[in-house]
């Protein structure tokens, strides 16, 4: 009998990416590396609970679903969140930071301290800067004066980020010329929160981190899982939640919050002989091929 794999995501570590699993098992992704499973045959998307509990009542969740939990439990793991502005009184300290996924594509955003660059990562940033740094409520007033002084949002639909990954500017300097103007027009501003200390703009950026260089263009998205299907392709680039993999039709980019809530299996069918997960072509640039 098979092995069952249960998902917990992908996690961002010193050394790269990695597939969590329950039981505490990491799957390091190396470029390169093939990545081939299905969703087991017969099988159902479960919640997996909230805050380290189970779901009660082992509700089904949908296939397209991110979020991979039921509305109760979602709803709980996100009554003490402070993305979800539901904490007031976190006494840690946080950083603003602006981030940037392509052109045009630029957003605002705060994390705490203790995380460093994590949250960057995990968003599938491209570049990076801190803008500031203190407490929770300074930060959250920072964010807030960007979005409505300078029209910066705090959201990037992550399906935009995809396709623009394949076409971003080559060289370093051009793809940190958008957050380096924001920073100094951002600094710039009347209403900035005292208890908000500035930082200096420091580029970071993470093409070579997520192996964005040079890839070929994607021609499509993972929409779901099913049960009996899979997929099976090379890994190429990972970035944010987001696996790019090159398989038989071209590269489509699999996000992994779609795993948790399945019971996977490896699979060893050679490419073509595999019941293929549901995929949504890109529009232009790239060119479709499903």
């Amino acid at each position: 009998m098979a092995q069952v794999w249960k998902s917990s995501g992908l996690r961002w570590s010193d050394d790269g990416p990695v597939l969590a699993w329950s039981g505490g098992r990491r799957s390091p992704l190396v470029r390169g590396r093939r990545v081939a499973f299905r969703a087991v045959e017969g099988g159902a998307r479960e919640c997996v609970g909230a805050r380290g509990n189970p779901c009660p009542v082992r509700a089904g969740v949908s296939a397209r679903s991110t979020g991979a939990r039921c509305e109760e439990c979602a709803r709980l793991d996100r009554a003490h969140s402070v993305a979800a502005d539901t904490i007031a009184d976190d006494p840690r300290p946080y950083h603003v930071y602006l981030a940037w996924f392509g052109p045009g594509m630029a957003k605002v955003g705060i994390t705490a301290v203790e995380r460093g660059p994590a949250r960057l990562l995990e968003q599938g940033a491209v570049c990076f800067s801190w803008l500031g740094a203190g407490p929770l409520m300074a930060a959250r007033r920072a964010e807030e004066l960007l979005r409505a002084a300078l029209k910066v949002p705090d959201r990037i639909p992550y399906r935009d980020k995809r396709v623009v990954r394949s076409v971003l500017p080559g060289g370093e300097g051009e793809r940190a010329a958008e957050i380096e103007l924001l920073h100094a027009r951002a600094l710039a501003l009347g209403g900035w929160p005292e208890a908000l200390v500035p930082e200096p703009c420091q580029v970071v950026d993470h093409v070579r981190v997520f192996g964005l260089a040079g890839i070929p263009a994607a021609v499509g998205e993972v929409v779901g899982l099913a049960p009996g299907a899979g997929v099976s392709g090379e890994l190429v680039a990972a970035a944010g939640p987001d696996l790019h993999l090159a398989t038989r039709s071209g590269v489509i980019v699999l996000d992994t919050r779609l795993l948790p809530g399945w019971e996977l299996t490896a699979v060893a069918e050679p490419d073509g002989a595999l019941p293929t997960l549901p995929v949504r072509e890109f529009a232009a640039p790239q060119e479709g091929l499903f």
